[in-house]
């Protein structure tokens, strides 16, 4: 039985956030990814404070299918270390976790979400 999770990661821009769901969710490795723009990121990098607007995707996924996902994120990102944050879903809506399992299986069928 596999766990559902939420997956973070921040990109440079929409573009490059769009190019990477979209190869996550034609590939089924994601059932969902959500992509918010225009956030402002504060981090330390090589030692100093630096901030940088960037997007962020929230992607819907399985433990089964997580460390393929991650693999093609780093693939695809443009970072030498991309942010891959993954945390489990520990309650839903049974209906949608369903079809999100069910998404990334390919029997989706022709439902609605």
């Amino acid at each position: 039985m596999s766990h559902e999770l939420v997956v973070f990661v921040t990109t440079t821009n929409n573009e490059e956030a769009a190019s990477i769901a979209d190869t996550l969710v034609s590939e089924r490795l994601a059932a969902c990814v959500n992509i918010l723009g225009a956030i402002e990121s504060v981090y330390r990098w090589e030692g100093k404070i630096t901030r940088d607007r960037e997007a962020l995707m929230i992607i819907k996924t399985t433990d089964e299918r997580y460390p393929e996902l991650e693999r093609r994120v780093r693939e695809l990102h443009s970072y030498s270390i991309p942010e891959v944050v993954a945390l489990k879903i520990e309650q839903g809506s049974a209906e949608y976790l369903k079809w999100l399992c069910d998404s990334m299986s390919g029997d989706e069928g022709e439902t609605e979400r």
